[in-house]
This record gives structure tokens, sequence and C-alpha cells, in this order.
């Protein structure tokens, strides 16, 4: 179970890094998405951005996810001898993190990829923005599963349904997400863009 965490804990900072190689551009730029409503700042921003970048960002970050759930899979293990249902629990947000989160990341890569290759063209922005929206369902599913998840494992701690201390609820990523919040970080959990 400890090595599922350390791989876990390089697959979050991998997806960190995948999630900056979408939001910032070489020549200090970053995307914020509030630009997809105005095609010139977006058109701006995504000027020097190379198509290698989103490219990169799609195949690790598939790889970054697979690891962040092999952590999430720990987890499981970990409660289900203390608690079956909170181990189910945590089991289904962790299906419903990955395997709709790969294909959210996915998604984010594939409408900048056709963003910039199509020119940054207003048709272009209006054809990834009806792709996001369509395909919206991936990123909603992902983050419920990743709530869920962080919720489940909050309360199953608090309420001593677990071997670790109450204390230890804080190490959760409930509360990361609310402390990196308010700093718009890219690659902090999608709390950049909030």
């Amino acid at each position: 179970i400890q090595l599922l965490f350390l791989i876990a804990i390089f697959g979050h900072l991998l997806c960190g890094y995948c999630d900056c190689l979408l939001t910032y551009v070489p020549g200090g730029g970053k995307f914020d998405i509030k630009q997809m409503s105005d095609n010139k700042a977006m058109s701006e921003t995504f000027e020097k951005m190379p198509l290698k970048s989103t490219t990169l960002s799609m195949v690790l970050g598939c790889l970054a996810l697979l690891m962040c759930s092999a952590g999430y899979f720990g987890m499981y293990l970990w409660m289900k001898p203390t608690s079956t249902v909170y181990a189910v629990i945590l089991l289904i947000a962790l299906a419903l993190f990955f395997i709709p989160g790969t294909a959210h990341h996915v998604f984010c890569g594939v409408a900048e990829w056709f963003y910039i290759r199509l020119g940054r063209t207003e048709e272009a922005r209006k054809a990834v923005l009806q792709f996001f929206k369509e395909t919206s369902i991936t990123m909603i599913a992902c983050y419920i599963g990743s709530v869920v998840f962080g919720v489940t494992l909050f309360i199953a701690v608090i309420t001593g349904a677990t071997s670790a201390p109450r204390w230890a609820c804080v190490f959760n990523m409930i509360p990361l997400y609310l402390l990196l919040m308010p700093f718009r970080i890219g690659g902090s959990g999608g709390t950049d863009n909030l």
C-alpha cells in the first residue's frame, strides 16, 4: 500500500505538470477559462503555444491519472478491513475520478490542439467551445468522484472508522483544494480557473 501512495504522489505531481502544459504559454502567457468568450484574448494567449505541449500533456496526463488512481486504490485497500461501506464508496469514487477524468484531460488537450492547429480563428474558438461543452460531463463526473472520495475519507477519519488519528483528516484533497483555490495556480487540481 505504501508503494501505491508513493506512485500516487508522483502521479499528482505529473498531473500538475500536465495541467501547466495546457495553462502556461512559453513567453509568459497564461490561459484563463474566461478567455474562451473572447477570441482576441484567447488567440493572443495561444499565439506562442507549441502543439507539442498539448500533445505531451494529453499523453503524460493519462499516465499521471493512472498513477494517482494507484494511490486512491491503496486508500480503498487500507479502508476495506475497517469499513466495507466506506471502502466501496471510495472505490466507486475512484472509478468516477479515473475513467471520466482521463477522458476530460485528453479532451482539454484536444480542444487546445485543434484551436491552435485551425489557426486560432473565431470559427475554431466556437468549435472547441462547443466540443468542450458537449464533453463537459467528463469533467463533472471527475470532480464529483474527486469530491466524494475526499469527503468520504474525511468523514471516515474524523468519525474514527479508520486506524488514523482524527487530526489526520486535514491531510486530504478537500482542505488542500480550498487552501490553493484563492491563488489560482495552474496545475493545482483544477482550482486555477475557478
